[in-house]
């Protein structure tokens, strides 16, 4: 069986890992999530390694994010969504904190838990038909605050609530000016401009690299996420628009909320 999430060593300084999904755009599922987070915590460790890049395989997505049909199994109810979320938020904190620099090459649909992954990265470098947004108010469903945190460092508050709230996707142009990502290249060049990036990355002294991840890290103000605001980030889960969000998505129907 291929592994769902790949790494690959480039050369003795560069690791790319892949969500190796295409068929399904690289949605994302319980198993790749807790893959992705084993590869980041075993990069704590590394020395050798000086960037990593993280993208989708096939060329049309990075991710759309979670895989809706997988729910019903993973994610139906509170208790399921708190087991997941355990698996999902150590795998984001595993790539912030990464020590090594890493960079988010990112092809097509960047969408949800997708951009979750690419937020959590220090650099995202798209092509111009990218698409971004995370459209879970359609879903009955929030954002849990450990996966907020690294979207409002990243583009702050008025951004973030603009993200939620409307829960539009909107293209590239839209999503530098924002800035969600730090470049727009022509699709054709994204792993071309990528790897340019990665190489001057890699030419610099790699302690340096390493400390200022660092720096910028302990500069960050964070707050601390108490139990009680983490449970509060599964509670959307036992509503009645949970149920009618999921179901209208999976039905491609238009859901009609009830409030409950």
């Amino acid at each position: 069986m291929t592994d769902l999430v790949q790494a690959k060593q480039i050369n003795e300084h560069v690791l790319e890992v892949s969500l190796n999904r295409p068929e399904k755009l690289n949605a994302l599922t319980k198993p790749m999530w807790k893959k992705l987070g084993s590869i980041f915590k075993d990069l704590k460790k590394n020395k050798t390694i000086r960037c990593v890049v993280i993208r989708g395989k096939g060329g049309k997505s990075f991710s759309p994010g979670n895989d809706i049909g997988e729910f019903e199994k993973t994610r139906s109810n509170s208790k399921l969504a708190k087991d997941y979320g355990v698996h999902l938020h150590g795998t984001l904190a595993a790539i912030q904190e990464c020590p090594i620099p890493t960079v988010a090459l990112i092809e097509g649909i960047c969408v949800g838990g997708g951009l979750e992954i690419a937020a959590c990265c220090d650099l995202r470098i798209c092509g111009n038909s990218s698409t971004f947004g995370v459209p879970i108010k359609r879903l009955g469903l929030t954002m849990a605050p450990r996966e907020l945190q690294a979207l409002l460092q990243l583009v702050g508050r008025s951004v973030t609530m603009e993200i939620l709230l409307e829960g539009r996707i909107f293209n590239s142009e839209e999503a530098y000016v924002k800035g969600l990502v730090n470049r727009v290249v022509p699709d054709q060049d994204v792993e071309k401009e990528t790897y340019k990036t990665v190489e001057r990355i890699c030419d610099g002294a790699p302690l340096v690299a390493r400390w200022h991840k660092k720096f910028a890290e302990e500069l960050i103000v964070k707050t601390k996420i108490s139990n009680k605001l983490n449970d509060l980030g599964y509670k959307c889960y036992n509503t009645e628009d949970f149920q009618i969000g999921y179901k209208s998505f999976l039905s491609k129907t238009k859901p009609k909320f009830k409030n409950k």
